[in-house]
């Protein structure tokens, strides 16, 4: 299937001045070819010009090599997923002590432990930062009961790096380094900022409420996030990993770097997604699941500071695609683009997101009304009238590092069932789902970006 990167390069020009974005890099990969593209600068300050060797930030895409080096250690025996955490870690601890208990791996990987995950503590640079962050895990409570749904669990993933870590004897990055960075044949990906500097690295971009995009403030996230999201690479370099996996787990060379049986392992169901507009409809062992017109995909996204990234695999065809971006409205561009792309390659078409009902729809307002709130965020929903308004606001370390306090002004919902409503950003054009649902107690959640955020007050 031959790739007209020409084409895709004036597409990607298009579409990414459209939608505000500073630069991104893009690549795809179909009939075994990998066609390239580049628009735009690294970096708003410097004017330094984007190109297909540039490094990005691939953000949270980077949970799921941290998932590939757990499937290792399953496949060597040394590792039972659905065994208590703490057989491995016996140090380890969460707020609740039956948690701590009976957690396993599988329910960290598919991100249903309930452990609240948006927990970001700058532990330092050295090798034991890790080690520091999961010591600091004792305080963390739940945000749903362990099991009883699906919600987005950074802390979980640098959980599963210490337990890498313990097993193997060395750091995460020097196991990401030696396990795949090297079968792989990766020249230029790494942890780091100062391995960064050797190559053309982007830089985030912000825009905050009112104001204009500015280059972010700091470059990247602490390095205790490492196995959770601090990769940074090429798109090439990230379909070598999706090759790896449409391979089931094989290097190009032949290697065989995980089994195929747990390559396998890791596109099955585990969960449900109670939101399955934003993402997927269900989540594999490190994997986000979706159905494209009735043909599987799977991929994950990544955000850091001012970063966005996307991957998305169609295994019956063995296309891949990655685009990597620094800012702007990268979700539209995201959606435009490989609408095209899966649509020209495979036929098919990512599912429409939702958007407001266009009739009138008898909802309860008041029922919904409140304050939600776990780790690193609160949203307070108040009925003005015959609307709902969300005011969201950031807390935490992140959060202070960044120096803001409220993320926008306040946003109103608009209903498309009486269960679903969606809210946009100022300037944006699509839409974001907020869904609302209740576990087998009575207890109450609103599904928003991945998490479950329970109803406080």
């Amino acid at each position: 299937m031959a790739i007209d990167s020409k084409h895709w390069q004036e597409r990607l020009e298009l579409l990414a001045d459209k939608h505000g974005v500073p630069g991104a890099n893009l690549a795809i990969l179909a009939g075994g070819d990998i066609g390239e593209a580049a628009y735009g600068v690294l970096n708003k300050r410097t004017g330094v010009e984007t190109t297909t060797d540039s490094l990005f930030q691939i953000g949270s895409i980077s949970k799921v090599w941290t998932a590939t080096l757990v499937m290792q250690l399953v496949d060597e025996g040394l590792v039972d997923l659905d065994q208590p955490v703490v057989t491995y870690l016996p140090d380890f601890k969460v707020a609740d002590p039956d948690v701590t208990r009976t957690v396993t791996t599988r329910h960290l990987l598919s991100h249903t432990s309930g452990i609240d995950g948006d927990h970001f503590l700058d532990t330092g640079r050295g090798d034991d930062c890790v080690e520091k962050y999961v010591a600091s895990c004792a305080t963390l409570k739940q945000n749903h009961p362990l099991g009883a749904t699906m919600s987005y669990c950074n802390s979980g993933y640098t959980v599963l790096g210490r337990l890498l870590e313990v097993l193997r004897g060395q750091s995460w990055d020097a196991i990401l380094r030696e396990r795949l960075f090297a079968p792989l044949q990766l020249t230029t990906a790494g942890t780091l900022p100062e391995e960064a500097l050797l190559h053309r690295a982007a830089v985030g971009h912000i825009t905050p409420p009112g104001g204009d995009m500015m280059v972010a403030p700091v470059w990247g996230i602490f390095r205790s996030a490492g196995p959770a999201g601090l990769i940074h690479a090429t798109p090439r370099e990230v379909l070598a990993f999706a090759q790896l996996h449409l391979a089931d787990g094989a290097a190009p060379d032949g290697t065989r770097i995980i089994s195929a049986k747990s390559a396998r392992a890791m596109r099955e169901p585990q969960v449900v997604v109670p939101d399955p507009y934003t993402l997927g409809s269900h989540w594999g062992l490190g994997w986000i699941l979706m159905n494209w017109d009735g043909r599987d995909v799977y991929g994950h996204d990544g955000g850091t500071i001012g970063q966005s990234a996307f991957l998305r695999i169609e295994p019956e065809s063995g296309v891949a695609v990655c685009l990597l971006t620094n800012g702007g409205h990268t979700q539209d561009l995201f959606r435009d683009l490989f609408n095209e792309i899966f649509g020209e390659l495979v036929g098919i078409q990512l599912p429409a997101r939702p958007e407001p009902a266009t009739e009138a729809i008898d909802v309860d307002l008041d029922r919904y009304a409140g304050t939600y709130a776990r780790e690193s965020i609160e949203i307070t929903l108040t009925r003005k009238d015959d609307v709902l308004q969300a005011q969201l606001k950031s807390t935490g370390p992140l959060a202070e590092s960044l120096g803001r306090e409220d993320d926008v002004p306040p946003l109103d919902l608009r209903p498309v069932k009486d269960n679903v409503f969606v809210v946009r950003q100022p300037g944006d054009e699509s839409w974001t789902p907020m869904v609302f649902f209740s576990l087998d107690d009575g207890s109450e959640y609103m599904h928003f970006g991945a998490r479950a955020t329970p109803k406080v007050s």
